[in-house]
């Protein structure tokens, strides 16, 4: 059973999907617990500098949930909250993947593979980072690339946090390209590799663990997790069309 919290978010969630009209559904639902315990318990931050030097990195690699990570950003009060309903609307400051312009958001991502990378040179830099990837996005070479240098340099600073929610964009995971086993691959590149339940919101706070090197969490989670009627239906990863109807229900089925 999800918390008021989390049901919360996701409603947040809802209003920019009706604001926009359109929007990722399916992979925002999905990430919603793991923002949360990164954003209410586990990360430092100050909404009020989001430019503080002392602020730890959360880079969402994943950049088409974007919803969920502009919900828990206007939460914390980056942005106001009103800004959610103005999603994808021409001339408004949040668009369909994030963008560094927006308060909080630390570099544009979406194209897929990317945000890894970057967050190696910030732990590199000695900033204790957070990315946040898909599990379809560990496809990417560049994944890997970057996960051998961060095993390199045993870079205790970084955590790589997967949504691993065995879907992608037209298939599952295992129809497109299997990636087990997963934990095994993460450990061979020298990353202390943990699965967890990435809705439990406990396990997810034992992502504070510190160890010598890299770690990766592969947070097993549920496509659009919170409303059945649509979890796990690939006709929800995006919808080019979401009407004020497609709100009502998702609200009803949530509460």
């Amino acid at each position: 059973m999800l918390g008021e919290r989390s049901k919360h978010l996701r409603r947040l969630i809802i209003q920019a999907l009706e604001g926009g009209g359109r929007g990722h559904v399916g992979p925002s639902f999905s990430l919603v617990e793991i923002l949360r315990v990164l954003y209410d318990d586990i990360v430092k931050h100050d909404p009020k500098r989001p430019d503080w030097p002392d602020r730890d990195r959360v880079i969402l690699s994943k950049g088409h949930g974007c919803l969920a990570l502009y919900a828990i950003l206007a939460d914390h009060g980056y942005f106001p909250l009103s800004e959610l309903s103005n999603f994808c609307r021409r001339g408004a400051m949040l668009g369909g993947h994030p963008e560094h312009h927006i308060p909080g958001v630390e570099v544009s991502t979406g194209s897929l593979g990317h945000g890894l990378a970057l967050g190696v040179g910030m732990a590199l830099a000695g900033k204790r980072t957070f990315v946040i990837v898909g599990d379809g996005e560990c496809d990417e070479g560049s994944i890997w690339e970057a996960a051998l240098v961060a095993g390199k340099y045993k870079l205790s600073n970084l955590t790589v946090i997967v949504d691993y929610n065995h879907r992608q964009s037209y298939g599952t995971i295992e129809e497109v390209q299997p990636l087990e086993p997963f934990r095994n691959k993460w450990h061979s590149f020298g990353f202390m590799a943990t699965e967890i339940d990435g809705h439990d919101i406990q396990a997810l706070n034992g992502m504070l663990i510190q160890e010598n090197r890299p770690m990766a969490f592969l947070c097993h989670t549920v496509k659009g997790k919170g409303v059945q009627s649509i979890e796990n239906d690939p006709l929800w990863h995006h919808r080019d069309v979401f009407t004020a109807e497609d709100a009502n229900r998702l609200r009803a089925e949530l509460a």
